[in-house]
């Protein structure tokens, strides 16, 4: 007697990438999206550090740059004073939280929600009045100083870029004008033309001072990272 055909049980496979990975995702619709916007989302979904930061519960998958800054340079210790530039979403916050920080403020244009123990100004940092506010809610100097900041782009790249220089210039200004000596600084920048004057503006007021990339950031991005430690003082 023949025994009657057996039934699969799992399909077999109709395609996927090399490696055994499957194709990445791409959204079914588009609608009141422009292409950019369509580009961003789909990179987000395939991006495997926003999966894990969403997976983990952080804010944006900036936390996991900040993480790698931290690990090397040891800038969150219990008792120091911190100051976030453009804070919005809060990921640098939150990662400096977790690891002990009790003591920080930060600013961003945007709102951004409760963050506890840190304290949140919404506010144009560029405003004359947003430094000594902010060094107010602290009560007191700033061991570390971080910049995530940058401009709204208007689409002219040589004008976003410049933009982008001068919001980098005056977070290393307030910088130099308000951290402990001995005090460090970090800033998101992007190669091109006026990095090496923030290189060296930062070599004149800090003792080590370094440009490096996070495994974090986008390869096929300009996006560095400035680490400057061991502020000489005013």
């Amino acid at each position: 007697m023949t025994e009657p055909p057996r039934k699969r049980m799992v399909k077999p496979p109709t395609g996927g990438l090399e490696g055994g990975r499957g194709k990445p995702a791409r959204l079914k619709t588009a609608k009141e999206r422009t292409p950019s916007q369509q580009a961003w989302l789909e990179r987000q979904i395939n991006d495997p550090f926003a999966a894990k930061a969403r997976a983990l519960g952080y804010r944006s998958r900036a936390a996991f740059k900040i993480t790698e800054i931290d690990d090397r340079f040891h800038l969150f210790k219990p008792g120091v004073k911190v100051v976030d530039l453009g804070l919005a979403p809060g990921g640098w916050t939150q990662v400096a939280v977790q690891r002990g920080v009790k003591d920080i403020v930060g600013v961003d244009l945007l709102p951004v929600d409760p963050l506890p123990p840190a304290q949140i100004l919404q506010m144009d940092f560029t405003d004359p009045e947003c430094g000594p506010k902010l060094i107010e809610l602290l009560g007191g100097p700033p061991d570390v100083v971080l910049s995530d900041m940058a401009p709204n782009t208007i689409g002219h790249r040589e004008t976003d870029h410049l933009r982008i220089v001068g919001l980098i210039e005056a977070a290393i200004d307030f910088a130099i004008e308000v951290l402990k000596p001995g005090g460090s600084f970090v800033a998101k920048a992007f190669q091109g033309g006026g990095s090496d004057e923030l290189l060296a503006l930062l070599k004149r007021n800090f003792r080590d001072v370094r440009n490096i990339k996070p495994k974090a950031s986008r390869q096929d991005s300009s996006e560095v990272f400035f680490v400057a430690t061991g502020f000489r003082g005013r």
